[in-house]
């Protein structure tokens, strides 16, 4: 294995941090701050085992999750969208409101019973097809689903299984979809040549999210798909909060504010 020269990993920290230093429009929204704190440590340690580009796992989790505000992450705990297989618990069709008011779709009986009948209007939700994270007996149910939102633990340890599903059995040279399977072979060709070093360079995060949506059968197919995934990467300046985190050893708070 070609280790990087110290030269390099110089040059890889001081442009991390100048391309961060420009870019850290979403660090400004508290929300965003809340989502990465709770899973960034999490999603640092996984990657690094299965060797995955962290930021931009954390940048797809942001957008498919809405940074952890979309009904079905917050009721499921999955944050990075992930369709159930055979034998997994699926998110069922629900019965919920959504309100006028507050312009979302709501899931807590305790903050549906606070608004008026006249806020509020029901539909039918159908049926995800998204791995439900809640624990036995809830999973696959209709009931509970305000678990997660009351339940840190819960909630963090159902973040951690998603986070662990994409980086094993989806992010894998034996997937079934050939696109996550090259996009493997990619990242582990890149460290036989590079070192692990690379995953925290920009370079490798951006080639990661490219490989695996924005073409026909892959994470999402949609051309716009891997724009917004950089996008959150980018001006939430995630490249370099792995870095500082899992390089320079600083805590999420301190790296956040850097």
């Amino acid at each position: 294995m070609k280790k990087l020269t110290i030269l390099t990993l110089i040059f890889f920290s001081l442009s991390n941090t100048l391309y961060a230093k420009a870019n850290k429009g979403f660090r400004k929204y508290a929300h965003v701050k809340e989502f990465y704190a709770a899973i960034t440590q999490d999603t640092i340690d996984i990657a690094q085992k299965n060797h995955l580009p962290a930021a931009a796992i954390l940048a797809i989790a942001g957008l498919e999750s809405g940074y952890g505000s979309g009904y079905v992450a917050q009721i499921t705990g999955n944050i990075l969208s992930l369709g159930a297989f055979k034998s997994d618990a699926e998110l069922p069709a629900l019965y919920l409101p959504y309100s006028k008011s507050k312009k979302k779709i709501l899931f807590d009986p305790k903050e549906i019973k606070k608004l008026p009948k006249d806020d509020l209007i029901y539909k039918k939700r159908a049926k995800s097809y998204k791995k439900d994270y809640r624990p036995a007996p809830y999973a696959g149910t209709p009931t509970h689903l305000e678990l997660l939102k009351y339940n840190p633990k819960l909630r963090q340890k159902a973040h951690y299984a998603c986070l662990n599903d994409f980086a094993t059995k989806w992010i894998s040279t034996k997937s079934n979809i050939k696109v996550f399977k090259d996009a493997k072979i990619w990242i582990n060709n890149q460290v036989e040549k590079e070192g692990s070093q690379i995953l925290d360079t920009m370079k490798v995060n951006k080639g990661f999210i490219e490989r695996v949506g924005g073409i026909k059968n892959s994470f999402n197919y949609r051309k716009e798909w891997p724009i917004k995934v950089k996008l959150i990467m980018k001006k939430t300046a995630l490249v370099e909060l792995v870095y500082n985190m899992k390089v320079k050893h600083l805590s999420f708070e301190e790296a956040w504010e850097r």
